[in-house]
C-alpha cells in the first residue's frame, strides 16, 4: 500500500524546500503525470487495463478534480498546511492498520457492479484527488476492492484514473499560476531515479524494512507541517 501515497513524501518535501504549499500541491502533478504516464502504458502493455473503465471511473473523476483544485487554490496555505499534516497521519495510520487487509481481495465473477454509487464514489475520489492528490490510492483501492477487482486490475484503474484527472487539476492550478515547472521537471526525474533505487532496497532490506522507514518519514513531515504553521 505504501505504493499508494508516493506524494505524502513529495508534496511535504517540496514544501520544506521553500514553495507555497499550494505552489508546491501544484507542482507535485507534475512529477505525477509523468508516473501515471508510464504506469499506464506499462499496464496496458502487458494487457490489465481494461478502457471501459473510464466513462465510469475516469470521467466523473476528472470532473471532480476540476472542483478540488480549485478549492486548493481558494484556500490559504496555513489552512492547506494542517490539512496536509492532517491526510499524512490518516494515511500512515490506514497503511499500518490496513482495514481492508480482511476482506476477501478474490475476483468476483460476472460484471463489476459499476452503478451511480460507483461513479458517485470515483467523483469524491477526484474531488480529493484534485485537491491534495496525496493518500488517493488509497481511496481508489478501497473502492475496487470492495466491488471485487483484484490488486493488480485495482493498481491499473488506479492509475488510469489518475492520469485522467491529473492533467485537469495541473491546467487548473497553472491557470493561477500555482506551478513551478523547474521543480515540477526535477521532482519527475528523481521519482523515476528513485523508483530504481527503491526497487534495489526492497530486495535487499525486504517490504517491511521499506514500510518501516516511510512511515517514520511521513510521521516526522505531519508534526514538522502542523509545527510550521
Amino acid at each position: 500500500m505504501i505504493a499508494a501515497g508516493g506524494s505524502l513524501l513529495t508534496l511535504p518535501v517540496l514544501i520544506f524546500l521553500g514553495l507555497p504549499p499550494t505552489v508546491a500541491n501544484g507542482t507535485n502533478r507534475v512529477a505525477i503525470l509523468v508516473q501515471n504516464v508510464g504506469a499506464v502504458w506499462g499496464f496496458h502493455r502487458h494487457r490489465v487495463i481494461d478502457w471501459r473503465w473510464i466513462p465510469r471511473a475516469g470521467v466523473p473523476a476528472a470532473l471532480g478534480a476540476i472542483a478540488g483544485a480549485w478549492l486548493a487554490i481558494r484556500m490559504g496555505d496555513d489552512a492547506f498546511r494542517r490539512i496536509l499534516a492532517g491526510v499524512i497521519i490518516v494515511a500512515a495510520a490506514w497503511t499500518l492498520w490496513d482495514p481492508l487487509e480482511r476482506w476477501d481481495r478474490r475476483p468476483r465473477p460476472g460484471p463489476l457492479p459499476m452503478g451511480p454509487w460507483f461513479m458517485a464514489a470515483f467523483f469524491g475520489i477526484g474531488i480529493y484527488g484534485g485537491f491534495v492528490q496525496a493518500g488517493v490510492g488509497f481511496l481508489v483501492l478501497a473502492v475496487v476492492t470492495v466491488v471485487g477487482l483484484d490488486f493488480v486490475r485495482g493498481n491499473a484503474l488506479k492509475v488510469l484514473t489518475a492520469l485522467l484527472f491529473t492533467p485537469l487539476a495541473l491546467v487548473v492550478f497553472s491557470l493561477y499560476g500555482k506551478v513551478d515547472w523547474v521543480s515540477g521537471g526535477a521532482l519527475a526525474l528523481g521519482n523515476l531515479l528513485g523508483g530504481q533505487v527503491g526497487v534495489h532496497l526492497s530486495v535487499l532490506k525486504g517490504h517491511d524494512w521499506i514500510r518501516r522507514v516511510v512511515m517514520i518519514m511521513v510521521v516526522i513531515f505531519a508534526v514538522r507541517l502542523w509545527m510550521a504553521s
